[in-house]
């Protein structure tokens, strides 16, 4: 991150307030011509700083406003139980958000779903398609305070 310099970092915020800013606006934005602006953005592609440039839905909207948070303790550690644990849980498509953990509990999931119907099918599902899981835990969400995608840089 030392190696981003101040219009790196305001291309930044740009983006991540609207990903959709014409590189036009986003050159002019940061006192620059076209072309060093989009070799800028080039090099931050090439990085990995600039991952993506997604659209951001209202889950409210589309009937998916119900969070669960998940913590999972297991006794099985070894790489390929993790392995195998990940591959499965990258297939959910409710997961949103998916942490290995140190404390209490070894796993951490978002999930996103219609309603507490739909949790307890995700919930059956994840338990009987992964073996030694010892503690399923959740959690819910009653009201969202504040949610962003932009990082602070």
């Amino acid at each position: 991150m030392s190696s981003l310099d101040a219009v790196d970092r305001t291309l930044l915020r740009l983006l991540q307030q609207d990903a959709t800013l014409a590189l036009s606006e986003l050159a002019e934005a940061v006192n620059l011509t076209t072309t060093p602006c989009w070799k800028r953005l080039k090099r931050l592609e090439e990085d990995g700083i600039l991952r993506q440039r997604v659209a951001l839905l209202d889950a409210a909207k589309l009937g998916l406003s119900f969070i669960a948070f998940v913590q999972i303790k297991t006794s099985n550690h070894s790489k390929d139980w993790y392995n195998g644990f990940v591959h499965a849980v990258e297939a959910f498509p409710e997961v949103m958000e998916f942490y290995r953990m140190a404390g209490d509990y070894d796993y951490m999931m978002k999930v996103q779903v219609a309603d507490m119907q739909a949790f307890d099918l995700f919930y059956k599902k994840l338990v009987n398609s992964i073996e030694g899981l010892t503690n399923v835990t959740s959690t819910f969400a009653m009201e969202p305070l504040k949610y962003t995608t932009a990082l602070p840089v």
